[in-house]
């Protein structure tokens, strides 16, 4: 059941009364120590895993990718067929587990809906003028309910950055809320921070404490479409966000990591992070996402080569 933005009982309720309010709690937070961060970012990303535990991460990493494309040329029949890669990855193998979604624009999303029909495969859609999110609310919303009546479970909102990083933090809140409403009861809402645009860790701390008040499913670090997008240390930062906040308030909120995602070995070192940081609760495709494209082939060669104890030729998985 998606969550909704802050009730009356909620225990942080009267921090988004007004924007001297938000903005108190907002720079309240402890300030980020940028080198003790990267420095466990970087710890934990050296762990490594036996055979059996790489086979179980490979496999829970597949059923956590949001197999994605956003291109402009985008056409009904890739979507079709990435639809029917997410629901079977591997035709040759039944026992591959599918994807937790495919994430497309609204106006692929009956396309995608059609194509993943009959199977636990989740249908995304950006919205909010991605990838810039410029546009009036309006526009926004009417982008966002276009989506959910086509069939979209999850929606993927980018905030207005321009207006966090002015400070106007009771604007970015309210309309994530008013997208939080839009999504209605069906769609979960996931909120994309942009955080290689967020210039430092405090204001990435600042956006996911941000997000989930105003009623985020999940919190997602990027749209891919920038230089800088998931890293170890920005995705831990907010995986110590979500771990804080459900102990403040008993709400869990998931976590997306998107873009520069290409390998099996970067997918453990996130799933490494989720573990020692925020725990087991989050290691579950309700909770932890990857947004990607190219990852799953790699994922899918690396679990052939486990079950094999070799490679398969380029003709093994489909090129996207």
């Amino acid at each position: 059941m998606p969550s909704s933005a802050l009730t009356a009982a909620h225990p942080l309720k009267d921090v988004t009364t007004s924007d001297s309010a938000l903005r108190r709690f907002l720079h309240g937070l402890p300030g980020v120590d940028a080198v003790g961060l990267e420095g466990r970012a970087a710890s934990l990303g050296t762990r490594s895993i036996k055979t059996t535990a790489k086979a179980y991460a490979i496999d829970l990493a597949i059923s956590m990718v949001d197999l994605t494309t956003l291109e402009g040329a985008d056409t009904p029949g890739k979507v079709r067929a990435l639809g029917a890669k997410a629901a079977k990855p591997d035709p040759t193998d039944r026992t591959t587990p599918a994807t937790a979604a495919v994430c497309v624009y609204p106006d692929m999303v009956a396309v995608a809906k059609e194509a993943v029909a009959g199977s636990d495969v989740k249908v995304a859609s950006v919205a909010t003028s991605f990838p810039a999110g410029r546009a009036p609310l309006t526009i926004k919303l009417a982008d966002v309910r276009e989506a959910v009546a086509a069939g979209a479970d999850e929606i993927d909102m980018v905030i207005d950055r321009g207006a966090f990083l002015a400070g106007r933090y009771l604007k970015v809140y309210d309309e994530i809320a008013a997208v939080r409403e839009a999504c209605g009861t069906s769609a979960r809402l996931k909120v994309i921070f942009e955080t290689g645009e967020l210039s430092t860790y405090d204001n990435i701390r600042r956006a996911s404490w941000l997000g989930m008040l105003a009623g985020a499913d999940f919190i997602k670090t990027s749209t891919g479409k920038v230089a800088v997008n998931a890293t170890p240390a920005n995705t831990l930062l907010m995986l110590e966000a979500v771990r804080d906040f459900r102990a403040q308030t008993g709400v869990q909120v998931g976590v997306k990591p998107a873009g520069g995602i290409r390998t099996t070995k970067d997918a453990i070192k996130f799933l490494v992070l989720v573990n020692e940081t925020a725990g087991d609760d989050w290691l579950d495709n309700h909770w932890f996402r990857f947004g990607a494209s190219s990852l799953l082939n790699d994922l899918l060669m690396q679990r052939q080569k486990l079950a094999t104890g070799r490679y398969s030729g380029p003709d093994y998985v489909t090129v996207d």
